[in-house]
């Protein structure tokens, strides 16, 4: 028998050895954490479409809970454990029974969810009709137990045309791809995140496509050019389309134009909830 084989064999022969629990152990600083857990990890999801059922993705998820004065720690591996258990089914219908387990196996009053993740989109171009992907990246915010909480995520680019450039120039006026990033809490109907896109698409100078032919190219730079937007302008148009849907209880709208004649960004930034 090898050195190896007879270091297994005594292992197996030993008694069961009870492992310290340190986590659960007392800590006396009497301090409770808000929040404690694990981010970045990477799990296959798929998201509900609005048109075409599921689409299959991978999330990157932070997952938390909060953590009483009297214990030193929380048990990291419960939080992949309670991930396993929804295993190739981690949507928007399963989050609140995450949130659950989580709260159940980890002890907690409240547990947290924040999951990333890009959504595709099958786009055709404004004259010629070419069809491409457009990839938006989308995320779900989440509470649950002594608070509930659901918020949409989303960070759509747009192209952007100032309209102080235009009013100054003889001819021409630079433009920018603007990025307005939201939170938005549904008032609990279903709002998709297409239509959140929708709502935003419509508010820029003109719309980002994945092809265009010198067709498209013409329409959507002399869309640009009769539709000017400051990045004020943005979060006002964008706050608009928010306030007249029903569905939205609240929002955070940030925009973010990646300025092409500046060597700086421009930003802007509102926060509203609906009474």
């Amino acid at each position: 028998m090898s050195p190896r084989e007879e270091a297994v064999q005594t292992m197996s022969n030993s008694p069961k050895q009870t492992l310290v629990d340190i986590q659960s152990s007392h800590d006396e600083r009497n301090i409770a954490i808000d929040k404690v857990g694990v981010r970045n990890v990477k799990y296959p999801m798929y998201v509900r479409e609005r048109d075409n059922g599921p689409q299959h993705t991978h999330g990157v998820f932070t997952l938390t809970v909060d953590l009483p004065r009297e214990y030193k720690g929380t048990h990291m591996s419960r939080f992949l454990e309670v991930l396993g258990d929804h295993n190739h089914d981690l949507s928007v219908e399963t989050i609140p029974h995450v949130l659950a387990k989580l709260r159940e196996k980890l002890h907690a009053d409240t547990a947290h969810l924040e999951v990333r993740f890009t959504l595709f989109r099958e786009k055709a171009a404004p004259v010629t009709g070419k069809v491409g992907m457009m990839g938006y990246e989308c995320g779900f915010s989440a509470t649950g137990g002594t608070t509930n909480c659901f918020e949409l995520l989303l960070t759509v680019p747009v192209t952007t045309l100032c309209p102080c450039s235009k009013e100054i120039s003889s001819f021409g006026a630079h433009n920018q791809r603007g990025y307005v990033s939201v939170r938005v809490k549904p008032n609990g109907e279903t709002l998709w995140l297409e239509d959140v896109i929708d709502m935003i698409e419509a508010c820029g100078s003109a719309q980002l496509y994945p092809v265009l032919k010198r067709p498209d190219e013409k329409f959507v730079t002399e869309q640009a050019y009769e539709n000017p937007r400051f990045v004020e302008d943005m979060v006002r148009e964008v706050a608009l389309a928010f306030d007249k849907d029903d569905r939205v209880k609240a929002y955070e709208i940030e925009v973010e134009n990646h300025e092409s004649i500046h060597d700086h960004n421009a930003y802007a930034f509102l926060k509203r909830e609906k009474e």
